[in-house]
């Protein structure tokens, strides 16, 4: 459902809360009520019309109808669930009156009511969320007739829930698909006949799917999937080899594609149910500059289930300036060839340029989501974003950690340095972490040696920092019994042009672990991996260090503005500690995204 967003210039707060219709239990699991809730802040009052959930059980059965046999004093076990993820206000009632020798009353823990009124009960309680309540209701029946009575409830926000957000909407929830959503919810769209673009510098196009917040560009006109690419650079990788820029079989399309613990793909929740498998991409050459490109004409393209953006998409946000919300403020790789050897990038300040495929810029996956996926809420601003049916998780108290997914954020350290991201589940039953962004100091990136050479150890300069300072000053002690002691962290070598896997592998084909390894609590991420990449504009980064080298004299970097390269061990740069946590970590709070993060302890 749509937001309506009614002007006032009345300055006293209130609140009104309208139940629309009440619809009857049916006897079956999802019931839901429409309601309507008005209140004033800001010389605004926002009317959100949406949907919440129940569960009705009388004596452990789904059902909603109370049978009394004749001449019977009956007691009732009601248990009413909120699935919801606010607190609720349910109230029950009896469709139409009840017959005079029918009587009804509860049961509780310091009264009993053995003499009930013929007018109903009226149980009015707060629900909070993902609970359920229970109730005793005693039916007298002083006929000889058997007896029904349908059971119906009121369902509505909770008073001393109605909260309202600085966006000013108080409770976005939906059911339409992300298509219908994202152009209900955005005016400043270009339709060129084939797709519909979102424009704009700071549209209301954030959606978090699969622990990654994303931004939806276009909206296909005929069959209405959805095109997202990440906010921010998941990775950074070389392209190819030099004597191609084509994106069909290249470095780029394997790591978007890999579905193994490695990869982008294999890390994506669900990816069959979301994302369409056999998406066409088009990565026809273009060198021209932007405002001149024309949308692609399908000499070249590739069918994946993931890809990067062309320049064209890029052109088309913001009639070919520099200044929408897809410029990050970083470096990343698009899917359009300038020539033979190079590939057109985005720079710092959203203008485009092109650089040989050998080089390692950012990576911002893209994908294509299915006509059918559903928005179920959010107002798609970054604090807000849209959630998606299937992947907006509730109630996660007890869940192992292991079961969760790449990207979605952990509270874990100490102090200013508190926050993780999960990486992924190399390990079986185990959970790699980095921290999410490199660590500081009152407020100040620190930095550190790598060490004398280019192999990590716990011992050299930066291994030996993280296997003892960090772990004694940087984490809190609570934390220490759920970090695996000893984990495998590969020193594969990866040179310009050459492919991501050669961090782990010992070449790109075959899938045979490098014996190059070494065994530490504490280690950095290799190339190629996810979280590797940048998660913040180039002006609040800086360079830190991976674990793997570019060659016998020189360790590749990561900068502030997204790309790799390379440099001296002996410099100094950022740290970005990764561990893996046991299998037995839990979650016991938290929803994994960056206002909420997960909370953690040892089962």
């Amino acid at each position: 459902m749509k937001n309506l967003l009614l002007k006032t210039t009345v300055n006293k707060i209130y609140i009104v809360v309208m139940i629309i219709i009440t619809l009857f239990i049916l006897g079956s699991y999802f019931s839901y009520a429409v309601f309507t809730v008005s209140k004033e802040k800001s010389n605004a009052i926002s009317i959100v019309t949406g949907n919440l959930e129940y569960k009705l059980k009388i004596d452990g059965e789904e059902n909603d109808t109370l049978v009394i046999d004749g001449n019977t004093i009956k007691q009732f076990v009601i248990t009413l669930s909120n699935p919801n993820n606010r607190i609720a206000r349910f109230n029950f009632y009896y469709e139409g009156n009840l017959p005079d020798n029918v009587k009804t009353g509860y049961i509780n823990d310091s009264s009993t009511n053995n003499m009930p009124s013929s007018q109903g009960i009226n149980l009015e309680k707060n629900d909070s969320s993902f609970s359920s309540n229970t109730y005793k209701i005693v039916v007298s029946n002083n006929s000889d007739d058997e007896v029904s009575i349908k059971l119906g409830v009121d369902v509505g926000l909770d008073y001393n829930d109605l909260t309202l957000p600085d966006n000013g909407h108080l409770f976005e929830e939906y059911n339409q698909s992300v298509a219908d959503v994202l152009l209900d919810s955005n005016k400043d769209i270009y339709d060129d006949g084939v797709d519909t673009f979102i424009v704009g510098e700071e549209p209301n196009n954030y959606i978090w799917y699969s622990g990654k917040l994303w931004r939806a560009v276009s909206v296909n006109n005929e069959i209405k999937t959805a095109k997202l690419v990440t906010q921010w650079n998941i990775s950074a990788i070389p392209y190819n080899v030099s004597s191609t820029s084509e994106f069909k079989d290249s470095y780029m399309e394997e790591w978007l594609n890999d579905t193994s613990a490695d990869g982008f793909l294999g890390n994506l929740r669900d990816y069959d149910k979301f994302i369409v498998t056999d998406s066409i991409w088009d990565a026809t050459e273009d060198s021209n500059a932007l405002g001149n490109i024309t949308r692609p004409n399908g000499m070249s393209v590739v069918t994946a289930p993931v890809g990067l953006l062309n320049m064209y998409e890029y052109q088309s946000s913001n009639n070919g300036g520099t200044d929408s919300y897809l410029n990050n403020g970083l470096f990343w790789w698009t899917l359009t060839p300038y020539n033979n050897t190079s590939v057109n990038y985005i720079n710092l300040s959203g203008a485009n340029s092109s650089y040989s495929v050998t080089h390692a810029y950012g990576i911002r996956p893209a994908i294509n989501l299915k006509k059918d996926v559903i928005v179920v809420e959010g107002s798609g601003t970054i604090d807000n974003p849209y959630r998606l049916k299937g992947d907006n998780d509730n109630n996660l108290s007890g869940t192992k950690l292991s079961s969760r997914y790449s990207g979605e954020y952990v509270s874990f350290g100490a102090g200013e340095n508190n926050l993780y991201r999960i990486v992924s589940h190399e390990s079986e039953g185990l959970t790699k972490i980095v921290s999410a962004e490199p660590l500081k100091d009152s407020s100040t990136f620190k930095t550190i040696a790598f060490g004398d050479t280019t192999s990590f150890s716990s011992t050299n300069t930066i291994g030996s920092f993280l296997n003892n300072d960090y772990l004694n000053d940087y984490v809190d002690s609570y934390y220490h019994n759920m970090i695996e002691k000893d984990s495998t962290w590969y020193l594969g070598s990866v040179g310009s042009g050459v492919s991501y896997k050669l961090a782990k592998y010992t070449n790109n084909t075959d899938n045979i672990l490098t014996s190059n390894t070494v065994i530490a609590t504490v280690g950095l991420l290799r190339i190629g991996e996810l979280m590797l990449g940048q998660f913040d504009k180039y002006n609040n980064n800086t360079d830190y260090w991976p674990i793997t080298s570019y060659n016998n004299s020189n360790m590749r970097s990561v900068y502030a503005n997204g790309n790799i390269n390379y440099n001296n061990p002996l410099m100094s740069y950022g740290i970005k500690p990764a561990l893996n946590l046991k299998s037995n970590v839990i979650i016991t709070g938290g929803d994994g995204t960056l206002q909420n993060p997960f909370t953690l302890e040892l089962s």
